[in-house]
């Protein structure tokens, strides 16, 4: 029986969200302590938050989360919180439940633009432990309940974009996607949007998430046009090359952004000579060698693009996830030792082409990693003469500092690059959860939420004038 083929970081996403999910350790519900009134305790600290009283709030932290979570950074967390959904408007009720040797209360909150609950873990004493802004009902009573639909975000103008099919086209592979081009007529500048590993859909979904489609409709307020398509592997599976025992990026990724770019140049209302491309995760990787074989692309935008080999960064993950409770467990280790595994496969210098790879149970071909062994992402972006720039989150678990730091040692003194960190955002440039110096974790993506507005509007000037953005 033929092996499914699927791609690296979609399975390894899939896989680690079920180990993390394995790894957490519910314990048994303890007795009400006497004393403190949780309920009133947790809507006090909202309120406070929501009038600025950030050094009253962190006042009531544990020691630990002061030192994660001191008084300025509340107050730059919540700016974000506010930034992305509004005002506090309303403070709706409050549920406490018992967890492991903590008490935990979700503040049911109706922001501007959602509803949202704090939850706020509590130790006996009544010292706060944990801060989080949760989807509404993950208490327990709505675990199953659908994802929220997607909405405009907020950045987004209404009547000043239209959005239209069409077809992204290489050979016999058809790809369908979308336009989305501001309103009037004119010939303005495009972007061409490249999504991660994984079979994507063109608005780059992950969980209620749809960041290309936030893209799209902030770019296309602010007068770009936008162009998303379904990836080849998301619709064709298997049939994504003529040999799938042979499968490269070319085939994933390159040949098909390539198209994209091509496409747009022969729309009336582009202007040719302003064609960017703008890669996320494996697309950023990628971007460099995109543009080293495209003369229509005018410069690249890099998204959270990983500097060092693909197969370094599944160990870093895999440990990361496994490790975030402490002590490592007996099935923890097994995953790392897998993880492990799999980096060695990959590097070894005896790999051959027409060999299979186990990567946590899913068959990948030597071919995809031979045509990536050669590939030095920095080196070939320090080749481009066209502007470049390259946005991180801090809180990117997935897409590290380091190879934000990577990008930035090989293009030092290259004045056609420029970078920019946001401390609050994760791997979708959201929003993280995360309190303090932590990172993020899958459970993350798991929220609804929208691109940061200060990314698309960086984004949106360097696109009209490809130059200095505030740092």
């Amino acid at each position: 029986m033929r092996q499914r083929i699927q791609f690296s970081m979609k399975v390894f996403f899939r896989a680690m969200l079920a180990a993390t999910l394995a790894f957490s350790i519910v314990g048994a519900q303890e007795p009400a302590p006497p004393g403190p009134d949780f309920s009133k305790l947790a809507r006090t600290i909202v309120l406070e938050l929501a009038t600025g009283q950030f050094g009253a709030a962190e006042a009531q932290f544990d020691a630990a989360m002061s030192q994660a979570l001191p008084e300025a950074k509340l107050a730059q967390t919540w700016g974000s919180l506010v930034a992305q959904f509004g005002a506090l408007k309303a403070i709706h009720d409050v549920r406490v439940v018992p967890q492991q040797k903590f008490w935990v209360a979700y503040v049911n909150c109706q922001f501007e633009k959602a509803a949202l609950d704090a939850k706020i873990v509590f130790t006996f004493d009544a010292k706060i432990s944990g801060l989080f802004f949760v989807p509404p009902g993950q208490a327990g009573e709505a675990e199953n309940a659908p994802p929220p639909e997607w909405t405009a975000p907020p950045y987004s103008i209404a009547n000043s974009f239209r959005e239209s099919p069409i077809t992204v086209t290489d050979m016999h592979w058809e790809l369908p996607g979308t336009m989305t081009a501001p309103a009037g007529n004119g010939r303005f500048p495009a972007v061409v949007l490249v999504a991660g590993s994984g079979p994507h859909d063109q608005d780059e979904t992950i969980g209620p998430n749809k960041p290309f489609k936030d893209l799209a409709w902030g770019l296309a307020s602010r007068g770009i046009v936008v162009l998303r398509y379904t990836k080849r592997t998301a619709k064709y599976g298997m049939k994504s090359t003529n040999d799938p025992n042979a499968l490269t990026v070319n085939d994933e990724v390159i040949d098909d952004a390539r198209s994209a770019v091509a496409f747009a140049a022969q729309q009336k209302n582009v202007d040719p000579r302003r064609i960017y491309l703008l890669g996320h995760s494996l697309g950023a990787y990628l971007a460099p060698r995109i543009a080293s074989g495209d003369a229509e692309i005018a410069g690249i935008i890099l998204m959270a693009g990983n500097f060092r080999p693909t197969e370094q960064l599944i160990v870093e993950q895999v440990r990361y996830l496994t490790g975030r409770s402490g002590a490592i467990s007996p099935e923890a280790q097994k995953q790392i030792d897998a993880a492990e595994q799999v980096q060695r496969e990959i590097e070894n210098p005896n790999l051959k082409p027409g060999t299979m790879i186990d990567i946590f149970g899913s068959q990948m071909p030597s071919s995809y990693w031979l045509d990536l062994r050669g590939y030095d992402p920095g080196k070939v972006a320090a080749g481009l003469r066209i502007p470049i720039l390259i946005l991180q989150g801090e809180k990117d678990y997935q897409v590290r500092v380091a190879d934000f730091e990577g990008w930035k040692q090989a293009l030092a003194g290259h004045s056609n690059a420029l970078f920019k960190i946001y401390p609050s955002l994760n791997h979708l440039f959201m929003v993280s959860m995360a309190a303090g110096e932590q990172l993020s974790t899958p459970s993350d993506y798991k929220k609804f939420g929208h691109v940061s507005p200060d990314v698309v509007e960086d984004i949106a000037a360097w696109i009209s004038s490809p130059g200095p953005i505030s740092k």
